[in-house]
């Protein structure tokens, strides 16, 4: 068997893998480093991403609850500044014609409206989103939603308000997969690997393509997969968050008039109760646009589309978007499965295991984050250097943050619950609110409460995920959270919280 030495090995290549890789090697050129991923990457985050380059977008009414909370808002606050920069480093060190169509690709500037149906949560997490504009001075306009180019809901579904964010926008995940150390490894087995450049000295080992094991001094962990249960890292990996069903579709060539000729850059929603924001994105030299996404949490990697989550996609988009989605065709169908921690916190850094880092735990930031992610794992990777305190708070090997109590996670996933319902054809009579549902689902959760052992207060979407499975009758999700969260309580302090 041969053996090849390398400095640093890279685990993980979607997104962040080779941003840190590639960002290492700019700041040593004489390192020999080498990516390990399975070829082709079916199921991954990356490949089936949307890339919108949101901040401001993500903003929700939990923004400024905790300081962690503000802590991952000024991270994408750092990458939504370097993105152009680093798209156009990327883009020059590929060169033609790879780096010109990645440059292509990104598209400034996204519409976000609210909904005629949105529910209290949906209408707080875009007033959040305003104030912080206007907090922060970021460019912006607040428009009239009839203004919005190319949008054409059905009647019941006009939007309310509307916002013009000047410079978030999107990418196309696939165009900037292509360049420089995110090209695709070539065929081998399950951790085929490539060398990014540099030459280096033998370490701990992994096996790469064709039977070759490749060592390496240091190693940085698995980016958007999971990883094992560590004593040092019990936030790690704590569920997977979906991006199941994203939809490329093309707009009809027979009708050149029509309105989704004359997308903007982006129109997604806020994010909605337990999920993301809808959202319809340009694929600039085609004339086909990506819309997207799904969103559920599971503890278990899928193997595929969810068929109502799908069906709830499409008919969302059709209603709330674009009336002629209707007679558009389907030209890809994209899934993957993004990682989402206990807490919804990224793990980002070193852990008390010598020469091992992680960059995890994500969930919709990835992409939009990798800049700034490559950039402190790679000061990281090379020696000491000056702190960031903001993502101090993201070290893997913390209990996990807790940014309200029990009683208002419970409050709040009753809530998020009773939006959701809604959302999902829920009708009550005149003479109801939505108090009888979340007092249903507020009673369940406080049982499951009961039953982890634990007064750790989870994220409603956490929550939700154990309490609708334990509805089912699937008892799986309440005892590996129980497990879990008393190795957690067993091995770390608790994490700073209210």
């Amino acid at each position: 068997m041969r053996e090849t030495s390398v400095d640093v090995a890279v685990v993980g290549n979607g997104v962040l893998g080779p941003a840190v890789a590639v960002e290492t090697a700019g700041r040593a050129p004489g390192l020999r480093i080498a990516v390990f991923g399975p070829p082709g990457r079916d199921g991954a985050a990356t490949t089936a991403a949307g890339a919108m380059l949101s901040c401001f977008g993500e903003v929700t009414r939990y923004t400024g609850w905790h300081p962690a909370a503000q802590a991952k808002f000024a991270l994408a606050r750092q990458a939504l500044d370097r993105w152009p920069a680093w798209l156009e480093q990327l883009a020059e060190d590929a060169g033609p014609p790879t780096g010109e169509t990645a440059l292509r690709s990104h598209v400034p500037g996204t519409f976000v409206v609210l909904g005629a149906g949105a529910g209290a949560i949906a209408s707080d997490n875009f007033t959040a989103l305003c104030r912080a504009v206007e907090e922060h001075g970021e460019p912006h306009d607040v428009i009239d939603p009839a203004d919005v180019p190319g949008l054409d809901p059905a009647p019941q579904a006009r939007p309310q308000r509307a916002v013009h964010l000047h410079r978030e926008g999107c990418v196309d995940a696939r165009a900037v997969g292509r360049l420089g150390g995110g090209r695709p490894p070539a065929p081998g087995t399950d951790g085929a690997g490539h060398r990014v450049r540099g030459a280096g000295q033998r370490g701990h080992g992994t096996r790469g393509p064709a039977g070759r094991r490749q060592h390496a001094r240091r190693r940085r962990g698995r980016p958007g997969r999971r990883q094992p249960q560590r004593r040092a890292d019990h936030r790690c990996a704590a569920a997977r968050g979906g991006a199941p069903a994203a939809a490329r579709r093309r707009i009809r060539p027979a009708d050149p008039a029509h309105p989704a000729r004359r997308r903007p850059p982006g129109d997604p929603h806020p994010n909605r109760a337990a999920g993301c924001g809808l959202h319809l994105l340009p694929l600039p030299g085609t004339e086909r646009q990506y819309l997207g996404a799904t969103n559920f949490v599971t503890c278990h990697r899928p193997d595929g589309p969810v068929v109502g989550a799908t069906e709830i996609l499409i008919r969302s988009a059709r209603q709330e978007i674009d009336q002629a989605l209707a007679d558009s065709r389907l030209t890809a169908w994209m899934w993957g499965a993004r990682p989402i921690t206990l807490d919804g916190f990224p793990l980002i850094g070193s852990c008390p295991v010598a020469g091992l880092h992680f960059a995890t735990g994500t969930y919709r930031d990835g992409f939009h984050c990798a800049p700034v992610i490559a950039r402190h794992l790679a000061v990281r990777l090379l020696g000491p250097g000056p702190a960031d305190a903001d993502l101090a708070w993201f070290t893997p090997h913390p209990a996990p943050i807790e940014t309200m109590t029990v009683e208002q996670s419970l409050t709040e996933t009753a809530t998020h619950a009773a939006e959701t319902a809604r959302e999902h054809g829920l009708r009550l009579p005149f003479f109801l609110d939505d108090e009888p549902v979340a007092t249903y689902v507020r009673d369940r959760a406080h049982r499951l409460f009961d039953r982890l052992g634990h007064p750790v207060a989870l994220p409603p979407e956490i929550l939700l995920l154990a309490f609708i499975l334990a509805a089912r009758g699937n008892d799986h999700p309440a005892r590996w959270l129980a497990g879990h969260l008393h190795a957690a309580r067993t091995h770390h302090a608790p994490a700073p919280g209210v």
